[in-house]
């Protein structure tokens, strides 16, 4: 007989979104071998600057080979670290992330720890704020595995802050106030408000406003603010991108309680383009926090050469400076490719300057406004169009028709042909429309 643990239903592994990737994998679409295949639009990753790293990689092999000053680095590396991460990768982290973030904010080594990938840090990050019978609020669309990664082994829950395309989806007071009371009303705790910013799915960074009505809030319930930020590498666009520790210094917060109930998670799976790598992180003010948080990342480290290899990379500010630049040009032609390309369907995108993909208005497509309807366009994009895309209601979008487009993990000439069968598809079913 299996733990709870092993029999637990509450995954998520059944939301349309993970379906979706499933059927991809059983007809993934390649040009030469199964042109007519699934073209996964619903990953969202970054491919578009392999070319910078990898022209770095070539033009220093000692690293690759793990050589440094004319000797091997490999038994150091090989050995074991401690859980606390290799001290100049920490260095040149931080550093990055005060680069990306307009050097508005300076981040401190010591208030940082290091996690396999962005899903363990928010993972870890719950486990120290919450626990049964409490509750983080968090605002709607939101990404489909907040549902896994906070909720299924934590046993916390998550209350939505209902968000409308009225005003673009923005958070407002009393969209905050109804979800407290609604929390309140299912005998939860509230013990914080968790937000993405930039947005997935919406690709759209929080304004000034926004991140001070929050502060307000968590200060006024006494609560804590996790702020997702592993998107503030991709912001191609006005406005600028204001990290929630920012937000903070520009009220003077320094020496308040707020100071060490805010938390930031970060990532270089999409500023950097590596998931593979499994780099994410925790930094927070909060002592206690980081100790506890440290302690755990024992479960879920980040091997020695992985940190080696890309402190090397990080540390080189020349070529990360260029690489930033140039990424944001490439997110943008591309984004703006994706949303031409929809627009000449007749199909709108939601405004947005930041992320990997595009929310995707498609409630002119449903034959009614509903859920059930939503699903019923989904399953036909994915099966007679050969798109993989996310629809809204895996999101939590509290307005059905809305869907989730990714961009930039694919080729231009991929893109293209996602284009036009999308394109062929509402020519088909406009044609539809028109019979008598």
């Amino acid at each position: 007989m299996l733990s709870k643990m092993a029999m637990c239903k509450s995954h998520g592994q059944d939301s349309s979104y993970f379906i979706g990737w499933q059927e991809y994998e059983k007809n993934p679409y390649d040009p030469i071998q199964n042109p007519s295949g699934i073209i996964q639009m619903g990953l969202a990753e970054n491919q578009l600057s392999f070319d910078l790293l990898e022209s770095w990689l070539t033009r220093n092999q000692d690293v690759i080979q793990f050589r440094e000053n004319g000797g091997s680095m490999f038994r150091y590396l090989a050995l074991f670290q401690d859980y606390h991460g290799l001290q100049a990768f920490k260095n040149v982290l931080v550093a990055f992330m005060g680069e990306i973030r307009r050097k508005k904010v300076k981040f401190d080594p010591e208030k940082l720890v290091l996690t396999a990938g962005s899903t363990s840090a928010n993972e870890t990050l719950i486990f120290c704020l919450a626990e049964r019978g409490e509750a983080l609020l968090i605002p709607t669309p939101y990404y489909p595995g907040f549902d896994r990664d906070l909720k299924w082994r934590t046993r916390a829950e998550i209350v939505p802050i209902h968000c409308y395309s009225s005003n673009n989806f923005r958070i407002t007071e009393s969209a905050l106030e109804d979800a407290y009371d609604e929390a309140q009303r299912l005998g939860l705790r509230v013990k914080g408000v968790f937000i993405t910013n930039p947005s997935n799915p919406l690709g759209t960074t929080m304004s000034r406003d926004e991140l001070n009505n929050l502060i307000t809030f968590a200060m006024t319930k006494n609560i804590h603010i996790v702020s997702d930020e592993i998107y503030a590498g991709t912001v191609f666009d006005s406005p600028k991108f204001i990290s929630i520790m920012e937000a903070l210094i520009d009220r003077k917060l320094q020496k308040s309680k707020m100071w060490n109930q805010v938390h930031i998670v970060s990532s270089l799976s999409k500023d950097l383009g590596l998931p593979g790598f499994r780099i994410g992180m925790i930094y927070s003010n909060n002592e206690t926090l980081i100790a506890a948080a440290t302690k755990m990342s024992s479960f879920g480290l980040i091997s020695s050469q992985t940190q080696y290899l890309l402190s090397k990379i990080l540390g080189d500010k020349k070529f990360i400076k260029r690489y930033i630049k140039e990424n944001k040009k490439e997110l943008k032609n591309r984004k703006e490719m994706l949303v031409s390309g929809l627009e000449n369907s007749g199909i709108e995108c939601l405004k947005s300057n930041a992320g990997l993909f595009c929310f995707v208005d498609m409630r002119h497509l449903l034959s009614s406004n509903t859920f059930e309807a939503e699903m019923e366009l989904w399953k036909k994009i994915l099966s007679d169009v050969g798109l993989n895309v996310s629809p809204g209601s895996s999101c939590h979008c509290s307005e059905p028709g809305w869907f989730r487009i990714c961009f930039a993990n694919m080729s231009e000439k991929t893109l293209d042909l996602a284009m036009q069968r999308i394109d062929d598809f509402v020519s088909s079913m406009n044609l539809q429309r028109r019979q008598p």
